[in-house]
């Protein structure tokens, strides 16, 4: 196992996800002990204690905590991360977003307010990886 530090959050996933997999609809609020990896569609509130990974099919309608997250869907309402957060080049985010450090892919589409709590500036890159 390589013990250095990985430097994409896609890349610290971890052990033991929970899914949400692709053509599952799920209405009401969700609560995610460790990572959540997304790919289907969620109609509520939700509480991810881990990394929060929504896959380019995923669709989540609510106010979204997590600890960390990376995103390629489409979100509506509120997103509040802890850490890091990785916006995605297909992602859709029509939230209001604060969150410690973001990075965002050219692409993405963000319609809302944006506020990094850490002081530090939005950086931007250009997804490489399919």
């Amino acid at each position: 196992m390589n013990a250095t530090q990985k430097r994409r959050l896609i890349d610290q996933l971890g052990d033991a996800p929970t899914f949400v997999a692709a053509g599952a609809r799920l209405a009401g609020d969700l609560e995610a002990p460790g990572p959540l990896v997304m790919c289907g569609w969620i109609r509520g509130d939700g509480r991810v204690g881990g990394t929060l990974h929504m896959s380019v099919d995923a669709q989540w309608e609510g106010e979204i905590h997590a600890k960390a997250a990376v995103i390629a869907g489409r979100i509506t309402g509120r997103l509040v991360i802890e850490g890091k957060l990785e916006i995605g080049a297909s992602a859709v985010l029509r939230a209001d977003i604060l969150a410690g450090s973001i990075a965002v892919a050219k692409g993405a589409v963000i319609e809302g307010t944006v506020t990094v709590s850490s002081g530090e500036p939005v950086v931007q890159f250009e997804e490489k990886r399919g």
